[in-house]
């Protein structure tokens, strides 16, 4: 991803709601990653002591958020991303009082429909806001292709229709005296394609560094790219035509693919036809019925699961694993909620 990202000038801002790690995100930084984007203050924090540029893309709401944002290590260049004049000024005033700059970023909507203004007009309103408002500076706009899901081999229609919408938002944006210094974009299933969108200037690709079920699905990696697995132990056969292992929804999350629950939780590493087609909390049923391996109870094996990021969110270590030794064993720091020790007043 890095080398992608220098070929075509983009700068590396990953998502670290994938691995949660400090030792992985310094990884990120060691290949070239400019700085990192964070969803949570928790992952603020716990990243401040590995990287002095962050992002928070998530909108900045609420007095006791915005203090322990704000909170993080003066070292930390802290840019947060925002889609409404009401988050606008109580951000700024914390920001006097903390007397501490924070860079801006407004966020639009580029189809998804979660978050992000729906219209330039919008945008310019914030922009404008932000720059009358010190310490807060305007360095650009944000957006999160989120509904870019289709195949690779599909998705020239939507990228199509992302790239004009793109350039109508810069247009109106420049026009009105705020182009943005800084466009940021892009997501692992189109993460090889962002150099097609003209004006992205940076990226945020999360779940390429692990990779998942969902991300082969769509083709956007091979199966021998998927670098994180979920280790089972089979602890039942008792009941024809499946297996049972002590993995279920506490291990593996609850997401399925976008064909539904039909397609299942996560499949075997090493044989994708067995799939997890039902789980409880500390059970996970694979469907025996697609192959020809018999399983054994007390035999190990490893899942991967749809949705890589649920699933560390759910653990509490990350295991690195080179062949059949074991290498390294890294913390999920970033997990949770709670602040750091000391980390709110």
């Amino acid at each position: 991803m890095s080398a992608y990202c220098v070929l075509h000038g983009l700068a590396l801002r990953p998502h670290v709601k994938t691995h949660k790690s400090p030792r992985i995100a310094a990884e990120q930084l060691r290949l070239g990653a400019a700085g990192l984007t964070c969803a949570t203050p928790r992952e603020l924090e716990v990243m401040s002591d590995t990287c002095s540029d962050l992002l928070l893309m998530h909108p900045p709401v609420g007095a006791a958020k915005v203090r322990r944002i704000l909170n993080v290590s003066r070292d930390v260049r802290l840019t947060v991303a925002l889609d409404s004049l009401d988050a606008v000024d109580p951000l700024a005033e914390a920001a006097d009082a903390a007397e501490r700059g924070v860079d801006v970023y407004v966020e639009v909507d580029a189809g998804m429909h979660r978050v992000g203004v729906a219209t330039p007009d919008e945008a310019i309103a914030i922009a404008k806001r932000v720059r009358s408002l010190p310490p807060l500076s305007y360095r650009g706009i944000a957006f999160y292709p989120g509904h870019v899901r289709q195949h690779l081999t599909r998705q020239d229609e939507v990228l199509g229709k992302l790239r004009a919408d793109l350039a109508s938002w810069l247009g109106a944006l420049g026009d009105a005296g705020v182009p943005p210094e800084v466009v940021s974009g892009g997501l692992t299933p189109a993460a090889w394609r962002m150099h097609e969108v003209a004006g992205v200037t940076e990226v945020r690709p999360g779940t390429y560094v692990y990779n998942d079920r969902a991300t082969v699905e769509i083709g956007a990696c091979a199966w021998e790219d998927c670098a994180l697995t979920v280790l089972a132990t089979v602890v039942s056969t008792a009941v024809p035509g499946q297996a049972v292992v002590d993995a279920g929804s506490k291990a593996l999350g609850r997401e399925p693919l976008p064909a539904g629950d039909e397609a299942g939780y996560g499949c075997l590493l090493d044989r994708h036809e067995v799939r997890v087609v039902r789980m409880s909390e500390e059970h996970g049923i694979l469907d025996l019925r697609q192959t020809d391996w018999k399983p054994h109870v007390g035999d190990v094996v490893r899942i991967i699961p749809n949705h890589v990021c649920i699933v560390v969110h759910l653990n509490d270590l990350i295991h690195g694993v080179r062949g059949q030794l074991v290498e390294a064993t890294w913390p999920v720091s970033a997990r949770g909620r709670l602040p750091l020790s000391g980390a709110v007043s």
